[in-house]
């Protein structure tokens, strides 16, 4: 039987990423080395991912992914495949608490951005369907279209003019939306920590030619853009991450500096919000979210370490959102993936399934 989409995200969802396991992590090793082919290391893909699409299904969740097991990288691997992008290794890598930097790896703005309609995370995502089966709804990851907006990625005698360069990646993601549609994908996500960081009280942004007003406004406007037109049996949501690499994070801060004009005015069906820790703030940003309009997927369970949250605090924070926000709009999931990065957080693969586990289980005790 297929199953349907209804009105995702869903009361126990996932934002997507999973723990690459061992043989995957030697295959890549042993592709990089010359020892086996790209074939041989799809297939290895391939099987590992057929493996965790049925324990997802297992555990209960009616969304499942790839685990982005075909990527090194949750938004590089995408954004290098866009014609007028390309991906190189830069001279430091991004900068996480504690001063530990991440593996080297970056894009940049090479010529003129438009989609590749040869992208092959489009076919990537027709045999993950495939594989999927109709038994769940097969949820595709991308970045956001804002990613392209992070200091350094721009390249000025390109693009000499931001609002021409912002055109450009609505049109290229416009069509890249289409492309997966007509690949079949009815629930995407737009992965952003460029929007999260517009919110951040640790990103100073008076240094630059651009106020942070004028970026927040230029922010909702290219995804605004990018959904225009969308079809309406195609359910987009939108994650705001503040840095997810080996269980570190990047920058703090809540959502307040962005809720009047993100979070009340973007037109997506649904907010994946962190809300694992206190660099978080309060629950109080929910509240410009329109009623009866996007719902909001709590993360206030963390993929960042693999102990179980206690299940009456979870209930009784869902119960404090719920003061803001109607408790019908309101959904489950971790603060992030388990693994943004081939690194992975530091948790085991069982901890992680008995994490996805649990959110079902309280999504349950709460929604029935």
């Amino acid at each position: 039987m297929t199953k349907t989409l209804v009105k995702a995200p869903f009361r126990a969802d996932q934002v997507g990423s999973l723990l690459r396991p061992e043989n995957l992590h030697q295959a890549r090793k042993d592709f990089q080395e010359g020892t086996i082919t790209a074939d041989q290391l799809r297939e290895v893909e391939t099987q590992e991912i057929k493996r965790i699409v049925d324990k997802q299904i297992e555990v209960g969740l009616e969304a499942v992914t790839d685990g982005e097991f075909r990527r090194r990288f949750w938004h590089t691997d995408f954004l290098e495949h866009l014609n007028g992008i390309e991906g190189y290794v830069p001279d430091v890598g991004y900068i996480f608490s504690g001063n530990e930097e991440t593996e080297r790896y970056n894009i940049r703005n090479i010529g003129k951005i438009s989609f590749n309609p040869d992208h092959p995370h489009v076919k990537d995502f027709i045999e993950f369907n495939e594989i999927v089966g109709g038994r769940a709804v097969a949820k595709q990851t991308i970045p956001s279209p804002n990613q392209l907006f992070n200091i350094g990625i721009r390249n000025e005698n390109i693009y000499p003019d931001i609002e021409e360069y912002a055109n450009d990646v609505i049109q290229a993601y416009r069509d890249a939306i289409k492309a997966f549609y007509d690949a079949g994908v009815r629930y995407l996500q737009l992965d952003d920590v460029y929007i999260a960081g517009l919110s951040s009280p640790d990103i100073p942004f008076h240094d630059g030619a651009f106020s942070r007003e004028y970026l927040i406004d230029l922010a909702l406007r290219v995804v605004n853009g990018v959904l225009e037109g969308k079809p309406d049996d195609l359910y987009i949501t939108t994650h705001l991450c503040r840095g997810n690499y080996r269980s570190n994070w990047a920058f703090s801060g809540s959502y307040d500096l962005i809720a009047p004009t993100l979070l009340a005015k973007e037109k997506v069906d649904g907010f994946f919000l962190e809300y694992d820790d206190e660099r978080s703030g309060d629950f109080k940003a929910l509240e410009y979210i329109p009623r009866g309009g996007a719902k909001v997927v709590l993360g206030v369970l963390t993929s960042k370490k693999g102990e179980l949250e206690d299940q009456d605090t979870v209930i009784a924070r869902i119960k404090e959102a719920s003061q803001y926000i109607p408790l019908e709009q309101i959904c489950l999931s971790t603060q992030c993936g388990f693994a943004s990065t081939h690194h992975g957080n530091k948790l085991t693969e069982e901890q992680q399934w008995e994490k996805l586990k649990y959110i079902v289980e309280i999504a349950k005790e709460i929604w029935g």
